[in-house]
């Protein structure tokens, strides 16, 4: 007879659960998810048009079909050092919730891995760290078999005022 604990699913702001698909990336060798259902699609990596005095992790925007895209550097963002892009690199183009309002943007990753289904036991809580790291934008850790996988909140990773602001211009 077992005497595990049964642990409920991890559940996200509202008690929605956090099972479901996650598209993943690569930034460097961490391995990063987005819920799917956030992703627009997904974009070999294009020139960028610069926008003067936008925020350090902005690189500018593109035209996807007639819409201008603001672009982020998810290494920037992380405070990663920059890498070279290569053929693998990608911008993947989000919807992101801010209050009433929804935008798209496109961030770029080093490479996209896969869609995984990852089931609610499988999703830890963020580890608490000593107060001094920002985890608010981490839904939570999706173990898939021996390794981990960082589930991003991908409204709080790019909600900035800034940013709100330059897709409200274009």
């Amino acid at each position: 007879m077992s005497h595990e604990a049964k642990t409920a699913p991890l559940t996200g702001a509202g008690g929605i659960s956090l099972s479901g698909k996650y598209l993943t990336f690569t930034l460097g060798a961490e391995e990063f998810g987005l819920q799917i259902l956030k992703v627009r699609e997904i974009i070999g990596y294009m020139d960028i048009t610069a926008v003067p005095r936008a925020p350090h992790d902005v690189r500018g925007v593109i035209n996807l079909r007639g819409q201008v895209v603001p672009i982020v550097d998810m290494r920037a963002r992380f405070e990663m050092e920059a890498a070279e892009v290569t053929d693998q690199t990608c911008i993947i183009v989000v919807e992101v919730k801010a209050g009433k309002h929804s935008f798209h943007t496109g961030i770029i990753v080093d490479q996209v891995c896969e869609v995984l289904d990852i089931d609610g036991k499988d999703i830890e809580p963020t580890p608490q760290f000593d107060g001094s790291v920002d985890t608010s934008f981490i839904l939570g850790m999706g173990k898939i078999g021996s390794a981990v996988k960082i589930l991003l909140d991908i409204d709080k990773v790019l909600h900035t005022r800034e940013l709100a602001q330059l897709t409200e211009n274009t």
